[in-house]
């Protein structure tokens, strides 16, 4: 990769305490982000009903977000080269907040949608920026477990954020909700303001930087393509993981109780994979794909009751969970010296993965059968295990002993 170094003083060893608080300052804020892009999920009919357009034309505020930030990862990350680290992310916040209030007090979709554009600028710079911001923040042995706690705030915003969103809503009204979230972006922004110190820039970046990272790193190129595996076969199917639910005879109203399961799964399968992948990255990928793969199937293939359905989402909740922090590191493990540029490039895949997942879902539901989902995401999830076993044998024998 060709870089203009952009000459900074070296920084001191972070303090641990104001760099723990600035770890949780970054995390409020992947919070009020990821319950923004995901909150109208709970609020279609209302908010379809309200500004007069269908279910499915609503479905695009949670579309043009993820497709938006699969483009802005990257696109945000070079324009702001050159830019203290600190002042973008809170701009970025404060840019969610300001979407939501707008969202909030909207008169048409049209509006809304421009919103929902924004808060797709917003994630995908922000999550590009504070994926490696750790390294930045506090000492290097409590690297693990602070960027643990910050995609922590990823699986917490599907637990807490958005059924707390949804529930504000039932009870006071879907602008309420966009409100409420918006205001939580502002408070983001004011803890970035005041907990995070100074975090200047060290590189500046071209777009013709981008290809180059990829070109000549392996390692990097494998992370890449695990991700869009691993991504795009979990949202294929846990996009309609309901109506799976449903067709097995569960009763509707214990599909929430067992979607919060999942959920809270995944927070601790975040923080399993934040203790294990210091020392045992290639094994956490590994475990990763094999339950989440074992999961899928054993849902088309068990008899479904309650217990047993919750008993597999716990597993898959688990292993999902574990991606975003297990896949960062491998992108940050392979890519140390372009960080935020590999960064860029996991979050771009990430949020694609996300788009097509649903996209391809939705086909073969329509297509095929419900449960064909299940089979195309355990296959996608399989897959990444010969990815792993090649970027294994194609590795240095110093990179075997480090990142994979």
């Amino acid at each position: 990769m060709t870089s203009v170094d952009t000459l900074v003083p070296a920084i001191r060893e972070p303090s641990p305490v104001k760099g723990w608080l600035a770890v949780l300052a970054v995390t409020l804020g992947i919070f009020a982000l990821m319950t923004s892009e995901l909150l109208p999920v709970g609020l279609l009919t209302p908010i379809g009903s309200a500004l007069e357009v269908s279910e499915g034309t609503a479905g695009l505020m949670v579309t043009v977000p993820g497709l938006v930030a699969a483009i802005s990862a990257p696109l945000v990350t070079v324009a702001t080269g050159h830019i203290d680290r600190r002042i973008v992310l809170a701009v970025l916040i404060g840019l969610v907040g300001a979407a939501n209030l707008a969202s909030a007090f909207a008169t048409s979709f049209e509006v809304v949608l421009i919103a929902r554009f924004l808060i797709g600028i917003s994630v995908g710079g922000f999550w590009s920026l504070a994926g490696g911001i750790a390294l930045r923040l506090v000492p290097e042995k409590h690297v693990p477990r602070a960027t643990a706690v910050i995609f922590g705030g990823v699986e917490t915003a599907s637990v807490l954020g958005v059924p707390t969103g949804t529930f504000i809503g039932d009870l006071s009204g879907w602008r309420t909700a966009f409100a409420a979230v918006g205001i939580l972006g502002l408070v983001s922004l004011a803890c970035m303001v005041f907990l995070m110190p100074k975090v200047p820039a060290e590189q500046t970046i071209g777009f013709a930087d981008l290809p180059k990272v990829l070109k000549g790193n392996a390692g990097l190129r494998a992370g890449i393509a695990m991700t869009f595996l691993v991504i795009t076969g979990h949202f294929v199917a846990y996009t309609f993981v309901r109506p799976i639910l449903q067709d097995d005879g569960i009763d509707d109203s214990m599909i929430g109780t067992l979607l919060l399961t999942f959920g809270v799964a995944g927070i601790c399968g975040n923080f399993i994979a934040g203790a294990l992948v210091a020392k045992r990255l290639r094994q956490t990928v590994v475990g990763i794909s094999v339950v989440l793969t074992l999961a899928m199937v054993l849902l088309v293939l068990v008899g479904n009751s309650a217990f047993t359905a919750g008993a597999i989402l716990i597993l898959w909740g688990l292993s999902y969970g574990a991606v975003p922090v297990t896949f960062q590191t491998w992108i940050l493990d392979a890519a140390p010296d372009a960080t935020e540029a590999a960064s860029s490039l996991y979050v771009s895949t990430f949020n694609l993965s996300i788009a097509l997942g649903a996209l391809f879902g939705g086909l073969a539901v329509d297509g095929l059968t419900t449960t064909s989902v299940l089979w195309i995401g355990a296959a996608l999830a399989a897959v990444t295990l010969f990815v792993v076993g090649r970027a294994r044998r194609s590795a240095s024998p110093q990179d075997r002993a480090t990142v994979l």
